[in-house]
């Protein structure tokens, strides 16, 4: 079992940045991947970016050269900083540990989920 608890959302203003951490607790050391998700009212769950235990990551088009996904194996924390804020990233933000498989945005792979921590971007 894997506990993950997310902090750092809040409103920001377009154009803003924010910074989430995400505390894993557990069976940390089971993990292959973490990875953090988003999930806007009435849509689907996405992807936004993951980062293996090698520290290679991955990211939706849609927040490449804005987010940098980030970890502190040591204090098995996951980071996810987020400059040039847009509304459009406003979301329910949560982070996510796969423990098998490779490393990608795919959301069926993830095991365990934190509770979420909410971004709202206005303009």
């Amino acid at each position: 079992q894997v506990q993950l608890v997310e902090s750092g959302g809040g409103s920001v203003q377009s154009g803003g940045s924010l910074r989430l951490s995400c505390a894993a607790s557990g069976n940390t050391y089971t993990r292959r991947c973490m990875g953090w998700f988003r999930q806007a009212p009435g849509k689907d769950r996405e992807g936004v970016a993951v980062i293996a235990v090698d520290g290679s990551t991955s990211y939706a088009n849609s927040v490449k050269d804005r987010f940098t996904i980030s970890q502190d194996n040591a204090k098995n924390t996951l980071y996810l900083l987020m400059n040039n804020l847009q509304p459009a990233d406003t979301a329910m933000y949560f982070c996510a540990v796969q423990q098998y498989g490779a490393c990608s945005l795919h959301i069926a792979d993830f095991a365990y989920w934190g509770q979420g921590t909410q971004v709202t971007v206005s303009t």
